[in-house]
């Protein structure tokens, strides 16, 4: 419609109508496999209990019949939904988080005095270790030598006697 409103023209359009599969036409959708059937197109299957199924074509009626199951075979719609086949343009992939990294002090040693060890040249590392080295050594020759010093008692010479003969018993028959 245009109306004309002083020399300048209105022009009013309507949104187009989304319209559902369902009530296009008649157009149904396939109970095995997931497909659209058309009208006059397919076959309907009613079961003892008054289900009724509709199939797009006689493999997919046969498929039902033999009791397959749709989730296991490739080309329905009901297995590329579960796969999630055909659907990466509409749904972007979700970002992983990546872990962050922190430090922390451990038992004997708090974060201070690991940065200070980190941060040591290889100079300074040496010389401390060489200077524990002799230290280590100084103090297991001040070991050494104080043990040194208490002698032991001088061994007697006299002849050796068992408890049992010392007692008296039947030592020496």
């Amino acid at each position: 419609m245009s109306a004309s409103n002083g020399g300048v023209q209105i022009l009013e359009t309507s949104k187009p109508r989304q319209i559902k599969l369902h009530s296009y036409l008649g157009l149904e959708i396939d109970s095995f496999s997931g497909y659209r059937i058309y009208p006059s197109k397919g076959k309907l299957f009613v079961r003892g209990d008054s289900k009724i199924f509709r199939f797009a074509s006689s493999k997919n009626a046969s498929l039902f019949l033999q009791r397959k199951n749709p989730r296991k075979i490739a080309w329905t719609q009901v297995y590329r939904r579960m796969h999630k086949k055909g659907i990466t343009e509409e749904v972007a992939k979700k970002r992983s988080r990546r872990t962050v990294k922190h430090q922390r002090g451990i038992v004997g040693a708090d974060l201070a005095t690991i940065a200070a060890r980190r941060n040591q040249t290889a100079a300074v590392r040496s010389q401390a270790r060489l200077a524990a080295i002799t230290k280590a050594k100084t103090e297991k020759k001040d070991k050494e030598t104080k043990k040194a010093k208490p002698a032991r008692a001088p061994v007697s010479t006299a002849p050796r006697v068992s408890k049992q003969q010392m007692k008296g018993g039947k030592g020496g028959r």
